[in-house]
């Protein structure tokens, strides 16, 4: 079990709500769980997608422990721009996503 971090950013108040009974938030829009299982994991972001797909206003992150990814961390994405981690010489980066 892995910490879990989601932030939304100008989503439905049921998000909001859904996400404060699964986890803790620490910050205004910033939801945390210090021990998730990969199970939990997927379930509660399941459910965000499934929201998002009918309330599509928004955005919102979700990063994870994950040894097998670049950086050792996972990164799902709802909303725009999507972003994923890229190595550059021997730099961790950000890059957005652009769908061509």
């Amino acid at each position: 079990m892995a910490l879990v971090m989601i932030v939304i950013r100008d989503m439905a108040d049921r998000f909001h709500g859904f996400l404060s009974s699964t986890m803790l938030e620490v910050a205004p829009n910033v939801f945390v769980s210090p021990r998730m299982n990969q199970g939990a994991r997927e379930r509660v972001w399941q459910v965000l997608t499934d929201w998002h797909g009918n309330i599509p206003q928004g955005s919102a992150v979700m990063v994870w422990r994950d040894l097998n990814a670049v950086g050792g961390v996972g990164i799902s994405h709802l909303g725009d721009p999507p972003r994923e981690l890229i190595e550059a010489d021997g730099m961790w980066l950000v890059r957005r996503r652009t769908s061509s």
